[in-house]
């Protein structure tokens, strides 16, 4: 894999934002939600870093998938009229950082790739199904991103082999 990839552990933490669960063919609607989400954030005032948005997505149906747009709070915060609460518990992950101009697919096609000879393999929730051999699929993006062709960390939660 060409991108530069490590193995890091991400505390669990809260976060508050939009929730999407569409079809792959109503995909414009979940860029215009996260493009709104970006501009509420300032409604999000214990945000800890209002500049990182976080993109969260499960592959639960098989014709799409759920995502939740979110900016990590405090413990404490409120939960804003149309907005949802989301609890993400300690996790680690490989992350892969996805550069502008580049193409989204190849850069997870790498990752797929990089997963048939490490000692890791994506995590998958017990008793749920996915319907994505990357089932869970978590992006960071920066604030100063260009929307239609940004730049981004790519998250994957994962487990040892053994540990299966």
């Amino acid at each position: 894999m060409s991108e530069s990839r490590k193995i890091i552990e991400i505390p669990a933490y809260r976060a508050v934002g939009m929730k999407w669960d569409g079809a792959y063919s109503e995909i414009s609607s979940l860029k215009q939600m996260i493009q709104t989400m970006s501009e509420r954030v300032q409604d999000i005032p214990q945000a800890l870093n209002p500049h990182l948005q976080l993109g969260l997505s499960y592959h639960l149906r098989p014709d799409g998938f759920i995502h939740y747009s979110v900016y990590e709070v405090e413990r404490e915060a409120e939960i804003p009229e149309g907005m949802i609460e989301f609890n993400m518990p300690r996790q680690t992950y490989v992350k892969v950082h996805h550069h502008k101009g580049k193409d989204i697919g190849l850069t997870y096609a790498h990752i797929r790739e990089w997963f048939k000879t490490s000692p890791y393999v994506p995590y998958r929730e017990k008793g749920v199904t996915y319907f994505d051999e990357l089932p869970i699929k978590h992006e960071h993006y920066p604030k100063d991103r260009d929307i239609n062709d940004p730049h981004f960390h790519i998250l994957i939660p994962i487990v040892k082999k053994s540990r299966l």
